[in-house]
């Protein structure tokens, strides 16, 4: 059995027992008070006989509320229990009203005979074992599954116990004052009693009306959403929170959530920001409500981050208009920058294209950035040809191991390794009718793995001017730096 079915059925026992309960307290409050003629106990009995028609509400509810969604109900069946309990308050109020009218008619005109035996103290002191008891248990099982229809139960049952004892407290003066001849007037207490009992059931059918018409009406819960939105802010990658929308369905939280990342951020980046975004919507709620649910929809959308540098707007800017820029450099002259750099267009593009496309990404740079005063940009076509080439640096070991010198006067003896070399597949012929033969290098240094990034680079564009001074006929160089183990 999972989970979900265990809490069903858990649900659906302990409203069964409440409508048990119901029963008997009805039935007996009923009998009692016709045989002693007691409005209040007639009151309660009236009462009760409302429980019970609110216990089978609420029974038929936690059914029908822990349907799945379906077709034509796209966030579950939890409305019921609201339902549920608005009809409960409802029938609270109109049956508190009529008391009220009974008790009225017998204070005013001395209508009815009130007859006073053990029986009435009996039934309502079984009446209050018997609410406190099923309150207590529908209170826990309500908090510990998120039931909104038993807990409105469990708060209407425990009304009922401080009913049950005005009533007690009335028929017990009313008594006193039979026995030992007191004033008159104190006989009235009963009814004034019955008075006590629907002020207390119109009170709480008035509170579970607004709390469920707050359900009903997807009212935000109070205090909730700004909680949110702080446990939302507080998640890194999160620039602001620009929308929260709560509803509730039942046990369960239905939000829609607007955010700003970072908009240089990859996609993969961005849905990890809103799996924590939900991670922490989640802990929120179990803090406010430990066992209800919450059902979350985050949009996310490009925002600019106090984080974001020059470098990476270009990038942005550049990706945003299907271009590639590289070999970014910025340099403050008089307070403003300018930037130069490399975009890749496609191979297929004319000049006319390519340069117009070139001038719609600098203005887009010089508009997005008031410090950047100058943009100058160089055209690249990338190369996505596959060009065939042999592997000669078995022929070439003197080169090789004098590459090596070279880069290790730089880098440190033994830093560099696995130095390659590599011929055009098919060479061409020079202007003397020898074959021109141009190289492939391709290399790998170690340095102190704590350096700075740049100051490696620099290091490694030392090797290659290097290497070209002492190898001319050298056409590509790459040199993969790593750290030292």
């Amino acid at each position: 059995m999972t989970n979900a079915q265990a809490a069903h059925r858990e649900k659906i026992l302990v409203a069964l027992s409440s409508v048990g309960a119901a029963v008997g307290l009805t039935s007996l409050k009923l009998v009692v008070g016709l045989l002693t003629g007691s409005l209040g106990i007639l009151a309660e009995a009236a009462h009760s006989g409302l429980d019970l028609v609110a216990a089978l509400m609420t029974l038929f509810a936690v059914r029908v509320a822990d349907r799945p969604a379906d077709a034509s109900h796209h966030y579950g069946h939890g409305k019921a229990e609201n339902l549920s309990a608005f009809l409960e308050a409802g029938l609270l109020m109109l049956t508190g009203a009529w008391v009220i009218y009974e008790a009225m008619r017998r204070l005013l005109y001395h209508v009815g005979h009130l007859d006073i035996t053990l029986w009435a103290f009996g039934v309502m002191l079984v009446s209050i074992a018997v609410d406190s008891t099923r309150s207590r248990v529908l209170l826990r099982v309500a908090r510990r599954l998120g039931s909104q229809a038993l807990e409105a139960d469990a708060l209407h049952f425990s009304t009922d116990i401080w009913s049950s004892a005005v009533v007690i407290v009335g028929l017990l003066i009313v008594y006193l004052a039979t026995s030992l001849h007191l004033p008159a007037w104190l006989e009235n207490a009963d009814a004034v009693a019955a008075i006590g009992v629907s002020g207390i059931v119109i009170s709480v059918g008035l509170r579970l009306a607004k709390q469920t018409m707050d359900a009903l009406l997807d009212r935000a819960p109070e205090g909730f959403v700004a909680q949110l939105q702080t446990a939302i802010s507080n998640v890194e990658g999160v620039t602001d929170v620009r929308r929260v929308r709560v509803r509730r369905v039942g046990n369960k939280f239905f939000a829609d959530v607007v955010i700003g990342a970072p908009r240089t951020h990859t996609f993969e980046q961005i849905h990890e920001v809103s799996e924590q975004v939900e991670q922490a919507a989640l802990s929120c709620i179990r803090t406010l409500s430990p066992n209800n649910e919450i059902d979350m929809v985050v949009h996310v959308e490009p925002a600019a981050s106090p984080r974001e540098t020059v470098t990476d707007q270009i990038h942005y800017l550049a990706e945003l208009q299907g271009l590639h820029a590289h070999d970014i450099h910025i340099r403050e002259v008089d307070g403003y920058l300018e930037a130069d750099f490399d975009i890749e267009l496609h191979t297929d593009m004319d000049l006319h294209a390519a340069h117009a496309a070139a001038t719609r990404l600098e203005q887009a740079i010089l508009q997005g950035n008031a410090r950047v005063s100058r943009v100058t940009t160089h055209l690249e076509a990338p190369n996505e040809s596959i060009v065939p080439r042999d592997d000669v640096t078995g022929q070439n070991t003197d080169m090789a191991e004098q590459v090596q010198r070279i880069a290790d006067e730089t880098a440190g003896d033994g830093s560099t390794h696995d130095v390659h070399l590599y011929r055009v597949h098919s060479a061409t012929n020079n202007h003397n009718g020898q074959q021109a033969e141009r190289l492939d290098l391709v290399l790998h240094t170690t340095f102190d793995a704590h350096a700075p990034l740049s100051e490696v680079h620099v290091k490694a564009e030392e090797i290659k001017r290097s290497l070209r001074q002492a190898y001319p006929r050298l056409d590509s160089v790459v040199i993969h730096t790593e750290p030292r183990e």
